[in-house]
């Protein structure tokens, strides 16, 4: 049994080649069958792929341009390195309150009595 995943591989797999072939069919077609219309297929065929490649680039750096304009700049370096030195101290101070509290929680626990 194929999965969902395959089987949308599978069909985006037969429809890219498919479209890879009729596209370099059309592309070196030394034969012109739009000419009665007036459209000169093979104008065409390149210059919307490549309309559309140019479009997907300006979209891309677009949106990294957003990104840098909207992101607040980072925290200095010394502020990092200061935030890093203090938590350790921290983490020493914390495991020793948490001792504390599990050493007083074992005393006030009742001893069992092992049976014989």
């Amino acid at each position: 049994m194929v999965g969902k995943d395959q089987a949308i591989g599978g069909i985006i797999f037969a429809v890219c080649l498919i479209m890879g072939i009729l596209y370099t069919f059309g592309l070196f077609y030394f034969g012109d069958p739009f000419a009665p219309v007036g459209w000169p297929i093979q104008f065409w065929l390149v210059a919307i792929p490549v309309f559309l490649a140019f479009i997907a680039i300006m979209a891309i750096g677009a949106w990294i341009g957003w990104t840098m304009a909207t992101t607040p700049p980072p925290k200095p370096i010394e502020e990092i390195t200061s935030e890093m030195e203090e938590k350790p101290e921290e983490k020493a101070e914390e495991k020793v309150a948490e001792e504390a509290v599990t050493e007083t929680e074992e005393e006030k626990k009742p001893e069992r009595k092992k049976k014989s």
